[in-house]
């Protein structure tokens, strides 16, 4: 079948699969987003196989998290984000440390030697907040404290992650990776972020506002939210982080209504569907059989290490028994990051090639547990409606 015929009747499939799938996870009580994260499983090559991943499915996935996270940031209240400065990166602190023991301590168990150990540890650390973001905002969340304390934590885990990746493949791997030079390009980043929230974008959207072509403000949005995703991958940290800035940004001028209601229009009926699905879609039960044992001890440690770790952070900087739970919770997803650098440690021989598989299954359970695990978290106690 020629290629673009084939993209459309997949693009279609995709979207009906998520959109039909999420209606159903509703009904059953669900967030959305469970389901359209298990459409791509059924309609993947694990089961159908009516869809596998490829170059343009990718690029609509990585174009779907970014205005996911572009609309997070536009929702957040920054002087929030700023108060709760200490909790995030007490929490990104717990969310690192306990996955990155426990999976190393795991890995030596397994018979992994310990570049390969830390490896693991430091896979398993990663936090992609994409899919807590959108069950926060399912369930009109988004705005509190406990979600924005997430976010960012889940900054604060990206930066300290990227970090920690740096040392390894420059100890461990071939080649050789200049902390000098990530560390050098983070802060520059992080600068020109600075300047961009606080001038640069309202600056830019003013004066796209002058043009006289069809959408020149939303035009603009989008690519801004492009440019400063690629300069955080250029600097060597996700880009759903420069696109969350980017949204910020946008939150604090006059447009934010106007760009967040068309960014909705273009992300949700298209692009974001196709992120979900594209998760689904790197499973494979292809030799589980023999990685049935590390495939559960791996997903136990992986959703216990960060509800634990982060929970603790938070429940040491003043949040309650239960906003813990939330914010443990909200950690636990590993995403597209996860799947980022599971592929970089098999390019680079710190993943073994029998144990892949395993860890991509790990990833995408953690991330099909995340919005069932707050929704029961958030849940309102019962008669909770009667007392107020």
């Amino acid at each position: 079948m020629d290629f673009i015929l084939e993209a459309m009747l997949q693009l279609a499939i995709i979207v009906a699969a998520a959109k039909l799938a999420g209606e159903l996870a509703i009904r059953l009580g669900q967030p959305s987003v469970l389901g359209k994260l298990l459409a791509g499983v059924l309609v993947g090559p694990a089961v159908l196989g009516w869809v596998e991943s490829s170059h343009w499915v990718e690029v609509f996935a990585e174009i779907g998290v970014l205005l996911l996270m572009f609309l997070a940031g536009m929702e957040t209240d920054l002087k929030m984000l700023n108060e709760n400065r200490t909790s995030s990166l007490a929490v990104a602190t717990g969310g690192i440390l306990f996955p990155l023991l426990g999976g190393y301590a795991v890995g030596l168990s397994f018979g992994l030697d310990s570049a390969h150990a830390i490896f693991l540890g430091l896979l398993l650390s990663a936090t992609s907040v994409s899919i807590s973001v959108q069950t926060f905002r399912e369930l009109g969340k988004l705005g509190g404290r406990e979600a924005t304390t997430v976010l960012g934590a889940a900054i604060a885990d990206d930066i300290l992650v990227v970090i920690g990746l740096a040392v390894v493949l420059g100890l461990l791997a071939s080649g050789g990776v200049s902390l000098a030079t990530v560390i050098g390009l983070m802060v520059a980043f992080t600068v020109v972020v600075v300047l961009m929230v606080w001038k640069g974008i309202p600056f830019l959207l003013r004066q796209s506002a002058r043009l006289s072509v069809t959408e020149p403000v939303l035009s603009a949005a989008i690519v801004i939210v492009l440019l400063m995703a690629f300069a955080a991958e250029y600097s060597g940290m996700a880009g759903i982080i420069g696109s969350f800035a980017a949204g910020l940004a946008v939150s604090r001028t006059e447009f934010k209504e106007k760009v967040e209601r068309g960014v909705e229009r273009i992300a949700y009926p298209v692009f974001v569907p196709v992120f979900f699905v594209s998760i689904g879609l790197h499973v494979s039960f292809d030799g589980l059989s023999e990685q049935w044992l590390e495939l559960i001890v791996l997903s136990v440690l992986a959703v216990l290490t960060k509800l634990i770790g982060a929970g603790l952070g938070a429940r040491l900087t003043g949040f309650n028994r239960k906003s813990s739970l939330i914010i443990g919770s909200g950690m636990v997803s590993r995403g597209e990051v996860a799947l980022i650098i599971a592929s970089l440690g098999l390019g680079n021989g710190l993943v073994p090639l029998d144990l892949y598989t395993t860890v991509i299954l790990v990833v995408v359970f953690t991330t099909l547990a995340a919005p069932p695990m707050l929704k029961w978290t958030l849940r309102e106690p019962k008669g909770a409606v009667e007392r107020t």
